[in-house]
């Protein structure tokens, strides 16, 4: 059974606040025909704090594109390791025991990709598989979740390390003056997170069933526009709605698994805003205390892109209160419009063994003991090559 083990999370040291924030936009913007909905817009996020990786005169100055994007890399060089020393750690591997590395980024780009760099660096195999993913924005934390899944269902035997680096405030453009991009200047943050997904063993989510959505015609809701100073971040007004057309692919994943999405045990989602978890409590009539995690990551965070459903899974891991073998759901929502969707069921160490013991106790003969928790039975499979 593939299991998705507790994520480690790491935020830089500085830190911008929302009363500061607030001050910068009046500073800067002084003269901005909308700066009173602008700082509406910035107060309502519900964003308290912030962590970037430069201090907040520095990420105002934008030296260009070729030097932002050389920080970018030299900034996830140095951060990396250590998140991901922990993330092993805590799945109960070794570097050489990882046989696919996901890379997920959208604030910078390098070509080879960062896993190049950490099978040299970090003692990763050199067959290890690499899987870059730039292009799904804050959709590519839940995207990286199911191509993880689908890897270890192909090859039980196999161990996957996901890697997310996002440092969103070296894509500030001080040019961008739309609503939209001073809303961003506002919510976004920077963070790196890491998970590993094991194909057998490991304590944290069984991964049962992942599915994709993608929203027709909505291509340029959300969007880079590529110019000569790097990624100019476009947001289109209707953005924060767009829950009313991704929560029934929610409802239709746990149907198809024959669940009731509004009776679930834990929900991850990604905080974009507070609308977006605001509206998904309605359209799937579930109460405003259901998302704490992702409100916490967002409220002490901000949206940090594509690390916020590790961030909030890490915040259900040290609450502990969900049972095994409790049911529940993680999606990642971004550009297309896209929502990237898995179901799975609770487990730790001690209730792992519990579970499964009295489902062994009481299964019918020829019977297993996943078959007996309802869990999905993979068919055998090859072990991938090493």
């Amino acid at each position: 059974m593939t299991t998705l083990c507790r994520p480690a999370i790491a935020v830089p040291e500085h830190v911008i606040t929302l009363e500061e924030t607030l001050e910068l936009a009046r500073t800067l913007h002084a003269e901005h025909q909308q700066l009173a909905l602008v700082l509406r817009l910035i107060e309502n996020t519900g964003v308290s704090t912030r962590h970037i990786v430069q201090p907040i005169d520095a990420t105002l100055r934008h030296p260009g594109f070729e030097k932002r994007n050389a920080l970018y890399e030299a900034e996830a060089k140095d951060r990396v390791p250590e998140v991901v020393r922990r993330a092993l750690e805590q799945g109960e591997v070794s570097p050489e025991e990882i046989d696919l590395l996901i890379y997920v980024s959208c604030t910078g780009f390098m070509m080879p990709s960062l896993t190049a760099w950490m099978i040299n660096e970090l003692g990763f195999r050199t067959d290890t598989r690499q899987l870059p993913i730039a292009q799904l924005g804050c959709a590519a934390g839940g995207a990286a979740i199911n191509r993880a899944h689908d890897f270890c269902r192909a090859y039980p035997e196999a161990n996957v390390l996901i890697v997310a680096c996002e440092f969103c405030s070296l894509c500030y453009q001080p040019t961008d003056l739309g609503v939209g991009s001073l809303l961003s200047n506002g919510l976004f943050g920077d963070a790196i997170a890491a998970a590993v997904v094991r194909g057998k063993g490991g304590h944290g989510v069984w991964l049962e069933r992942n599915g994709s959505h993608l929203v027709p015609e909505t291509e340029d809701w959300i969007s880079y526009a590529v110019r000569d100073t790097g990624f100019h971040f476009m947001l289109d007004k209707r953005v924060p709605g767009t829950m009313e057309m991704l929560a029934p692919a929610l409802r239709t994943l746990a149907d198809q698994h024959r669940w009731d999405v509004t009776d679930l045990d834990f929900y991850i989602v990604h905080a974009g805003g507070p609308r977006i978890l605001d509206d998904l409590c309605r359209f799937l009539s579930l109460s405003p205390e259901t998302f704490r995690f992702s409100r916490a990551t967002l409220t002490e965070r901000g949206n940090i892109a594509s690390a916020v459903v590790f961030d909030a899974l890490n915040r259900l891991f040290e609450e502990g209160a969900v049972r095994a073998p409790g049911t529940g759901l993680i999606a990642g929502f971004g550009p297309g419009i896209t929502a990237e969707m898995v179901l799975g069921r609770w487990t730790a160490a001690s209730q792992d063994q519990s579970a499964a013991h009295d489902a062994a106790r009481f299964a019918p003969t020829g019977r297993s003991a996943d078959e007996a928790l309802g869990r999905p039975v993979d068919p055998p499979a090859a072990a991938p090559a090493r």
